[in-house]
């Protein structure tokens, strides 16, 4: 295992076993720790990076199904198509794309699907009948028969941004209004208390949940 690692003396061989992808997650973490722990990452320094080649789908081993890795919406690589209706769907990689700094992430996209017959087919991978399909996304599909463009996007978090220059472990400590943990807007008092009538005229009930 040593020559095949290329480890010597002083090196030190972590093995982890799992299911993916909470094993990638874990080896993260851990990659990050022992990083922070051996400092072997310049604090003072911005090391930023686009990751890409990320799975298209992901197996819910709860569910018993394949669930879309970034949403559903986001386009196979080019030439993966025809592997749709095989059976190594989890081989196939997305047009979808991170930009990270220093480890986190600051921002997510993708190239999305614009043709009406591969959104369909991604949705029936998913287990959507087409009844659920149509009901659901039938604006979208239509509007991919009207030549929709190929299209795509990314959302910047610039909080995490202003986290990291200014060396703080959470971006509550960086945003204006933050919620605590449990989720309280102390600025606003809010959530407030739903009144029964507003509960009524949703046809919702409030379900106390037990000790």
């Amino acid at each position: 295992l040593a020559d095949r690692m290329g480890a010597g003396p002083g090196d030190m061989i972590l093995l982890m076993a799992g299911r993916q992808p909470r094993l990638n997650a874990w080896l993260s973490v851990m990659r990050t720790h022992v990083g922070e722990l051996l400092e072997l990452a310049d604090p003072n320094e911005l090391a930023f990076a686009f990751v890409t080649g990320f799975p298209l789908f992901e197996w819910n081993e709860d569910a018993k199904r394949w669930d879309s890795s970034h949403h559903p919406f986001t386009s196979p690589e080019d030439g993966q198509e025809a592997e749709l209706d095989g059976e190594h769907l989890g081989d196939i990689k997305s047009k979808a794309y991170d930009l990270v700094c220093n480890g986190s992430e600051l921002a997510s996209g993708s190239i999305r699907i614009h043709n009406r017959q591969l959104q369909e087919k991604i949705f029936e991978i998913l287990g959507h009948s087409k009844e659920e399909t149509e009901s659901r996304f039938g604006q979208i599909l239509e509007a991919f028969e009207y030549g929709a463009p190929p299209h795509g996007g990314i959302a910047p978090g610039i909080d995490r941004l202003v986290a990291i220059l200014c060396g703080s472990p959470s971006i509550r400590d960086v945003i204006a209004f933050p919620k605590t943990q449990s989720g309280t807007d102390l600025l606003f008092n809010a959530p407030t208390p739903v009144s029964q009538s507003q509960l009524d005229e949703l046809s919702l009930r409030i379900v106390e949940q037990p000790e």
